[in-house]
């Protein structure tokens, strides 16, 4: 029997994505991911944080590096990873990643809609409004179905 190598995690990026292009054209992004949990340790709230190494190939890197920010919550599947390397002292290192298979961006449409400028309080209510509308009101407010 062959064992499973599967991950899922759900958190926030730990900065943007660095996207590099290798030979051959082939696209690799990467970033930190940040996952929480909390626990009550002597009476108190103890909030323990782990980050992840995210690496992220082709046209997932593309997607990554067009909709991905510092901050942004994001649910990613993928595999574990160990590799090694050598320094510029010649020791030996190693480096554990989850190399995602796919992602979603987790929060509203607008999180991750690209603008100059953030938008004012007024402005978040009305795309809230407008995302979640389920189908067209009248004035009696009763639903249409």
């Amino acid at each position: 029997m062959s064992g499973i190598n599967k991950v899922i995690l759900v958190g926030h990026l730990g900065k943007d994505p660095e996207v590099r292009h290798l030979d051959g054209g082939v696209t690799v992004a990467s970033f930190p991911l940040a996952t929480s949990e909390t626990y009550n340790k002597d009476g108190k709230r103890v909030e323990q944080t782990e980050w992840h190494n995210i690496v992220l190939w082709r046209g997932l890197a593309e997607v990554a590096s067009k909709y991905l920010q510092k901050g942004k919550l994001v649910y990613i599947e993928g595999k574990l990873r160990t590799r090694s390397f050598e320094d510029k002292e010649k020791v030996k290192k190693y480096v554990t990643e989850i190399v995602a298979e796919n992602f979603t961006m987790l929060g509203r449409k607008s999180d991750f809609e690209q603008s100059p400028t953030t938008p004012t309080h007024q402005n978040t209510e009305s795309k809230i409004e407008d995302e979640f509308t389920i189908g067209p009101s009248d004035e009696s407010g009763d639903l249409p179905f």
